[in-house]
């Protein structure tokens, strides 16, 4: 196993293996169950368990009639004879011989035949007496429907009283508790249980259905719920509440609008809305509409008097704008690691672009960032590669139209944009890629191909920015003064990107303060080397 370890660190770059799978491989490799395993394996491989006699009984019986012949019996010899005829200890000799005389390996087929064979034999009106034990106050975490006027166990929580005593199973009818009837009437059974305590009898008639293995899947949901406000939910009580963003372990989903889940973090099992009951409920409220039809380019305002076309366009957005409803993403667990992008989300003027520059000076050799490329032609002063890549529009629309770009558009008559080819160098060259864009393109950024850590920069409070902003004009930081109406423009442009792309955000940063603000960001970039990190289940599998 150290082997595969030293292999997958020496393991060259042109293999072809992702990233991504050979992380995953080596926190499995270095996970201390799996090496506590592979131990195990290999003292089972060295030493075979076997009979080292399989006629022990006829064993003893020359033993006793040595002992016999022996002229002068001592004390220990005695014993030993004693020992060797006592009822106990002839009935292990001889468990032991039948045990080494037979062969336990049972073909498959065999096993399931004999399998069906046992169910279709069993009675399917075999009523049982089933015992349970149960503490006061301690609730069962069970509930029951009423099925053609039988009691019907409808669900089981997992990690309930009932669920670990195993006895009791979903779709179990209950014909009696302590000897009385239950009636038909679920609440009051609830109410007979809940009073009970101690011993409880249940005459039950078993479904005789196997228990389905907890399913092991994580979600992430992009909504808070509080079961107390729920008047869907039929047991307020069962109900789990989460935060946005808590990561939530789903044990069971056979119930189509009632999941069954804990949280990861520690907890009781409770009952989550379903993603189908959740998207119904969602369906019906209003969207906020995008009214971001000023000029927009990578986050930038541009001045009323230019002309400017939008053209934000990629092969795959209609199939992306189907999906827009958020409510739980299936993520997995997965060691330390870089992320290939850092993406700064933010309204014009929060700041994205200062603390975007400070992380490139800081650490050089861990961030880089694109440089964009246009068809306009460069000024005198200008080099090609150094503040943008000049290209000719010929070439530029046609890249376009290949999707070679993550986000364009048209600026007095240019054509400006990021192209995805120049992100993909800045990644093989060891870096993480620091991107600024247009909230529209985490649609294609987050997938596998570039594993975005995505930071939302919010404005502050009008108050504050309006300080900040008159700080760095005093300061002589910058010469552009903003109008009472261009700050307001930004706060609210703030708040409608929080609303429509929050389900993208790994975390978000209030920037009041410039130098606060980066160093939030850098505690956090910085944590994704050393914690375990929750990504969606797509990068993975």
């Amino acid at each position: 196993m150290q082997q595969v370890l030293d292999n997958l660190k020496d393991l060259p770059s042109g293999t072809g293996a992702k990233d991504i799978d050979l992380i995953f491989l080596r926190g499995i490799m270095e996970s201390p169950i799996v090496r506590s395993l592979a131990k195990a394996h290999e003292r089972l491989e060295e030493v075979k368990l076997q009979a080292v006699r399989g006629d022990n009984v006829q064993l003893v019986t020359d033993i006793l009639d040595s002992l016999d012949k022996l002229p002068d019996k001592d004390a220990a010899a005695a014993e030993l004879a004693r020992i060797l005829q006592e009822p106990h200890f002839k009935s292990l000799i001889e468990a032991h011989d039948k045990v080494a005389a037979k062969h336990y390996e049972i073909p498959h087929a065999a096993v399931n035949s004999n399998y069906l064979l046992t169910s279709s034999l069993m009675p399917a009106d075999a009523v049982r007496m089933i015992g349970i034990q149960k503490k006061a106050g301690e609730p069962l975490g069970v509930t029951f429907r009423v099925v053609q006027g039988e009691m019907v166990i409808a669900r089981i929580l997992h990690g309930s009283s009932i669920d670990r005593q195993g006895m009791l199973h979903t779709g179990d009818i209950i014909r009696e508790v302590n000897g009385r009837e239950v009636g038909s009437n679920p609440h009051e059974l609830q109410e007979l249980l809940r009073d009970c305590s101690g011993s409880i009898t249940l005459k039950v008639l078993p479904s005789y259905r196997d228990t389905p293995a907890p399913p092991q899947v994580y979600l992430k949901p992009h909504f808070s719920y509080n079961p107390a406000t729920d008047n869907l939910i039929p047991c307020k009580e069962a109900g789990l509440a989460f935060s946005k963003g808590d990561i939530l372990h789903v044990v069971n989903k056979e119930d189509p609008n009632w999941w069954q889940a804990r949280k990861v973090v520690g907890g009781a099992t409770g009952l989550i809305p379903s993603q189908f009951l959740e998207e119904k409920r969602k369906a019906f409220v209003r969207r906020d509409c995008d009214s971001s039809g000023s000029g927009m380019l990578c986050g930038t305002r541009t001045a009323k008097k230019k002309k400017k076309k939008m053209m934000y366009l990629t092969a795959k957005n209609a199939e992306f704008d189907r999906y827009e409803l958020q409510i739980y993403e299936e993520v997995a667990k997965m060691p330390p690691f870089q992320r290939k992008t850092l993406v700064l989300i933010g309204a014009q003027g929060v700041g994205r672009r200062s603390l975007k520059n400070r992380l490139v000076v800081i650490n050089p050799l861990r961030y880089g960032t694109t440089v964009p490329f246009t068809s306009r032609r460069p000024r005198e002063e200008e080099k090609d590669g150094q503040n943008y890549c000049f290209v000719a529009r010929e070439q530029m629309e046609k890249d376009i139209k290949e999707s070679r770009y993550l986000e364009h558009g048209e600026y007095d008559g240019n054509l400006y944009g990021t192209k995805i080819d120049s992100i993909h160098e800045v990644v093989e060259a060891g870096r993480t890629c620091i991107l600024d864009v247009n909230p529209q393109a985490l649609k294609v950024l987050k997938t596998a191909e570039f594993m975005p850590f995505v930071v939302f920069i919010a404005a502050p409070e009008l108050d504050t920015l309006r300080a900040m902003h008159k700080a760095v004009v005093d300061a002589g930081l910058t010469t552009k003064l903003l109008t009472e109406n261009d700050l307001k423009k930004t706060v609210d442009e703030s708040a409608r990107i929080r609303r429509a792309y929050s389900h993208y955000f790994d975390l978000t940063i209030i920037n009041d303060n410039l130098d606060k603000a980066f160093d939030k960001l850098q505690e956090a970039v910085e944590r994704l080397f050393i914690e375990p990190q929750w990504v969606p289940v797509s990068w993975v599998y």
